[in-house]
């Protein structure tokens, strides 16, 4: 046992001194379910010893030393609420409330999920730039983030200490920028580094401008003549019929020599009757006014 320093109260008697709590695997960083040790010491102090272990000013055991030997407190982490603040507290006989140690905090690590490579398009121009993003969506923070094309990476290390992406910006300048693409994500999780799927950009396809603009030609031109051949029922058969009516009254003798004394003082009203696009004539009547009366005459269809 090696000799130690004794500190004497002003009776003589040694006084114990403040407590040291450690982790006996020398690290905080500690897994789920996964067994760990504390190690309570007082350097000096009259034997025996009493060590008591608190997890957030809660008591979790105790330990009576007959020596000045560290009482070691074994521990399981089941839980996220298992790695919060410990201390642990010397007795003896000559300490008035004993005396407490450090604080210490386990950090619960998890091992990272395969990080997902993603760009907001998978179609670029030479000359354009675009982006890469990488993300594991589970494991404990901080993540480290590296990008590679083929098997060189092309980034520095990219450290996230929240849960978000890690994003780089590449500018397409030649055909060779069209390669594969991958990212790594690690943690302080032993062996726990994970590569992300593939990734590759593909060549976007140079659109001719000049294309739309003759196809919206094209169907403007199309609506025009269809147009057309719809408007000329319109305007042709009116004008057509107006001809034959005409026709029709020279040869009936309405307007005949013999009949132009009679009709000196009368007026003549001709009625026709609007074309059906189902019949193949007009009907039309002719009123003849004497004297202020008139008389109205129904003639024949006449087909046309």
């Amino acid at each position: 046992m090696s000799q130690q320093i004794l500190k004497t109260t002003a009776n003589g008697k040694e006084m114990l001194s403040n407590p040291r709590l450690m982790s006996v695997q020398r690290t905080l960083n500690v897994v789920m379910n996964q067994n760990v040790s504390l190690s309570c010491h007082s350097d000096s102090g009259f034997p025996p010893v009493k060590y008591t272990l608190f997890k957030h000013n809660q008591k979790v055991s105790a330990l009576n030393r007959p020596d000045l030997t560290p009482a070691l407190f074994n521990l399981t982490i089941n839980s996220a609420s298992d790695v919060g603040e410990y201390k642990c507290k010397a007795e003896n006989r000559m300490s008035s409330g004993g005396k407490y140690s450090n604080s210490l905090n386990f950090t619960l690590i998890e091992p990272i999920s395969k990080p997902v490579l993603s760009s907001p398009t998978s179609q670029a121009k030479k000359g354009q730039n675009v982006t890469l993003s990488c993300l594991s969506e589970n494991g404990s923070l901080p993540i480290t983030y590296i990008f590679f094309k083929g098997k060189g990476n092309i980034s520095p290390p990219v450290r996230m200490h929240k849960r978000e992406a890690a994003v780089i910006l590449l500018h397409i300048s030649s055909s060779s920028d069209f390669g594969t693409y991958k990212c790594r994500a690690e943690n302080s999780f032993r062996n726990s580094t994970k590569y992300s799927n593939s990734f590759n950009f593909t060549l976007a396809e140079e659109r001719n401008h000049s294309q739309p603009l003759i196809i919206s030609l094209g169907l403007i031109l199309l609506l025009f003549v269809i147009g057309f051949a719809l408007a000329i029922p319109f305007f042709a058969i009116p004008s057509y019929k107006a001809k034959k009516i005409k026709s029709t009254r020279s040869s009936t003798g309405l307007t005949s020599p013999a009949n132009a004394e009679d009709s000196e003082n009368d007026i003549i009203y001709t009625e026709i009757e609007p074309v059906k696009p189902e019949e193949g004539y007009v009907n039309f009547s002719v009123i003849k006014r004497e004297d202020g009366k008139g008389e109205k005459l129904k003639l024949e269809s006449w087909n046309i």
